[in-house]
């Protein structure tokens, strides 16, 4: 993607690791049982002077993917289901479940605590309670996220009831993150979501009543049929809500979107948004949040309080923690390694449940190289680098070693950098305009074998 990109045209996409998913191998899945079968040594550097753990070892997250949806959202490119029945849930949280007890086995798991923990999809709400009751009881059975910081946990408004909401509270659900998207029945209803507006008050008063420490609303700026009034309605109406954090994305077309496949059959116009505009969007929302409170944290998160709000698993994510993803097609990685489970429901499934073995399809083994870029591109979408953190960690002063690239987006005005970046306090500073363009700007740093490949 160009960052003189102006329609959104079809393979746009959000960059959320290093190297491209397209570059992982099934080959490379030796890599990955290996160092989920390693008991972990000693390594990583201490965060801010603290130990991430007492023996030093990177933070631990846990990732489960619950696929299942009211509805497949347009826009949507994640692996989801629809029309699925009782038994088929069933079946599958047994999986799920039995693919915890695998990866609690392991020897990378060995005397390690969870720092974070996310049920992300799809939709997790899709559940019902005795679905999730039935899913923790069983999840809890062989780990245990007691002491993790942050537990986070997905919902769409209309799957969700007051007995729902009461049960997350309960189950140890610290932070909601409720999929909003528009407040507009019209736009939800041409973009395929679910819910509708009613459906989303009805929730907040549920999760209100049930003083969740942290809520996040989710929004998207260029969805089909959106326009400058609607979107002024949107920051509004989420105001009004008054949630701990609200997080916009610009809506991208990757190739598996219901958008991007009409689109490529009928060779029609995008019907999305265009960069600048969703850009002014974003512009416009940062400004309104601000005026009101609220701290810009990321390219797409503003805060209200940010001494009680923290994003332990992004932030820990962007840092090089540790990930074990559970789940149909769910991406993690450990000891060094990148992977990802199967996509296909049956082998998922089966390999699970029929041969007890864990269900890996796809991996890749970075480089000492390829680390240090992936921290650093996913570390600007806070806006800033701290350029002594990699130079501790990598040994690299990335101001010296991508001064080419950082010194052109100086000039082009996305980026701001320090006089003497030898200093222990030299930060790279991306401007408003860079910010709210950061996914364009990070190609430039890949490897030239990464740069014009297919992502996923």
């Amino acid at each position: 993607m160009s960052t003189e990109a102006t329609k959104t045209e079809v393979g746009s996409y959000f960059i959320s690791n290093y190297p491209p998913y397209s570059q992982w191998t099934p080959e490379a899945i030796p890599e990955a049982l290996s160092a989920l079968g390693t008991c972990p040594a000693t390594r990583g550097i201490p965060e801010n002077g603290i130990p991430a753990q007492p023996e030093g070892l990177p933070p631990l997250g846990l990732y489960l993917h619950i696929p299942f949806c009211r509805k497949r959202c347009k826009f949507c490119y994640f692996k989801v289901f629809t029309n699925v029945n009782a038994e088929a849930i069933e079946r599958y949280v047994s999986a799920l479940c039995q693919e915890i007890s695998l990866v609690a086995q392991q020897p990378l798991m060995q005397d390690r605590q969870f720092r974070f923990v996310y049920f992300g999809g799809g939709t997790p709400s899709f559940l019902s309670v005795k679905q999730l009751q039935s899913l923790m009881d069983r999840l809890h059975r062989h780990v245990s996220w007691n002491g993790a910081e942050e537990v986070t946990f997905e919902c769409e408004p209309g799957t969700l009831s007051e007995s729902k909401v009461q049960i997350l509270k309960e189950l140890g659900v610290t932070r909601l993150s409720l999929g909003v998207e528009n407040f507009s029945d019209a736009i939800l209803e041409e973009n395929g979501r679910a819910h509708l507006s009613k459906e989303v008050y009805r929730a907040w008063e549920w999760i209100a009543k049930a003083e969740f420490a942290n809520v996040n609303i989710d929004l998207i700026s260029g969805m089909v049929g959106e326009t400058w009034e609607n979107w002024k309605q949107n920051i509004q109406k989420t105001l009004e809500l008054s949630p701990e954090s609200v997080t916009i994305y610009q809506m991208e077309l990757p190739f598996n979107t219901v958008y991007s496949k009409g689109m490529l059959e009928s060779q029609s116009e995008s019907a999305v948004a265009t960069w600048p505009t969703k850009r002014d969007w974003v512009r416009y929302a940062f400004d309104v949040f601000q005026d009101n409170g609220y701290s810009i944290s990321s390219a797409y998160t503003v805060v209200k309080d940010p001494t009680k709000v923290s994003f332990s698993y992004r932030d820990n994510l962007w840092r090089g923690s540790d990930l074990l993803a559970t789940g149909i097609a769910s991406f993690g990685h450990v000891g060094g390694v990148h992977y990802q489970n199967v996509p296909e429901w049956e082998r998922y499934l089966s390999i699970i449940l029929d041969e007890n073995r864990l269900p890996i399809g796809r991996a890749y083994r970075p480089t000492p190289q390829q680390r240090l870029i992936r921290e650093m591109i996913l570390q600007l979408k806070k806006g800033y680098l701290h350029v002594e953190y990699f130079r501790q960690k990598f040994q690299v002063d990335i101001l010296e070693h991508w001064r080419s690239e950082w010194n052109a987006y100086a000039a082009d005005g996305y980026v701001q950098l320090p006089s003497d970046s030898s200093s222990q306090d030299a930060e790279i500073r991306l401007t408003s305009d860079g910010l709210l363009r950061v996914d364009a700007l990070l190609p430039a740093f890949f490897e030239p074998q990464f740069r014009n490949v297919r992502y996923t």
